[in-house]
Order: structure tokens, then sequence, then C-alpha cells
């Protein structure tokens, strides 16, 4: 079974599907850690009431990205860390991680790439009028969003609907997808 470290920044709803599946049987992989660069938010609370270690920390009290990467490297051996699963990580990887992991970081978006990168994919989506959008999985590397695609799935979007009720139903795709791609990438 895969030790996986899931980074996010906020509210954790991915992190808690992924959790979810595995205590279902769906997806079978070990969440071993929880990396969060918002020490306030709430994804904290959701691993800590599932029994994930976490290591949170503010990238503004390291010298640089490097530094900060360098100590994240040090959490994901300590627990054996075979994937990192971005889950709502809101910061590039970079080239360090990129180094230690290749083909080992996986994103999720909220749009189907290449169209819509980069933060509020499914604003740029509501905004330009598409009548469909969707879902992305990805492995990360260098770029914004960039990496080699995994798996999308495509969501219509209605006449009139808004961006709230469109990122309600990317996030419960999301939350189906997710698991059932990692299990087939890691299983």
């Amino acid at each position: 079974m895969k030790n996986i470290a899931v980074f996010a920044s906020g509210n954790g709803s991915n992190f808690q599907a992924i959790v979810d599946a595995i205590e279902a049987g769906i997806l079978h992989a070990n969440v071993s850690l929880l990396v969060c660069d918002k020490p306030g938010a709430f994804v904290i609370e959701r691993a800590e009431k599932a029994g994930v270690p976490v290591y949170s920390f503010a990238p503004k009290e390291f010298s640089s990205k490097t530094a900060f990467e360098q100590a994240i490297h040090e959490q994901l051996e300590k627990y054996g860390v075979d994937y990192i699963v971005l889950a709502g990580y809101m910061r590039l990887i970079g080239p360090f991680l990129l180094e230690k992991y290749p083909g080992r970081i996986i994103n999720i978006h909220p749009s189907l790439l290449p169209a819509f990168p980069g933060k509020d994919a499914i604003g740029q989506a509501v905004s330009a009028g598409v009548k469909v959008t969707g879902v992305t999985i990805h492995f990360v590397d260098e770029g914004m969003d960039t990496g080699p695609i995994i798996a999308q799935r495509a969501i219509e979007i209605a006449d009139g609907e808004t961006e709230q009720e469109v990122a309600e139903k990317i996030h419960a795709v999301e939350h189906v997808f997710y698991p059932e791609t990692l299990e087939k990438l890691l299983n």
C-alpha cells in the first residue's frame, strides 16, 4: 500500500474525500501526512480528526522556497511518503521537490486543462461563457497546471448557472473522481 502526503491550503474537502474513500475501501493507500502552508486552515482540523499527522508551516518564516521545501522533504522522508497528492495546495511546487519526487506529484484542477489554468478556473470558465468545463487530474511539472494529464471528466454548465452552482457541481465530481483516479494510478 502506497503512503501519500496530501498538500492542502484551505478547507480540505478533497482531503476529506480521500480519507473517506480509504475508509470505504475505494482507495487503497495510506494518508501518512498532511502538509499545509496556512497554519489556521480548516484542513488541519480534518486531519487531526482523522488521526493524520500534520506538518504546517508559514512560508514567510523561511528564507526561500527551497528552504521550506527542504523542511517539507524531511517530513516526507520521516513518514515514508511515496506520492505527493495536491488537494487545493495554492503554491507551485519548486525544483527541489520536483527532483525528489519525479512523476510522483499529482494535482487536481477544476477545469479541462489546458483551458483555464491557475487560480479561479471556475470563475474564468463562467466568465468566458463556456458550456462545458470539468476536472483534470495531472502530474505536476515546473509550470502552472502544465504537467501530463492523467484523467479528465467533463461537466456541463447550464444557461444562467452561477459560479457557486458550477463550483458545487465540480466539487461533487472531484470528491469521487480524485479517489477513483488515485486508486487506478497507485494500484
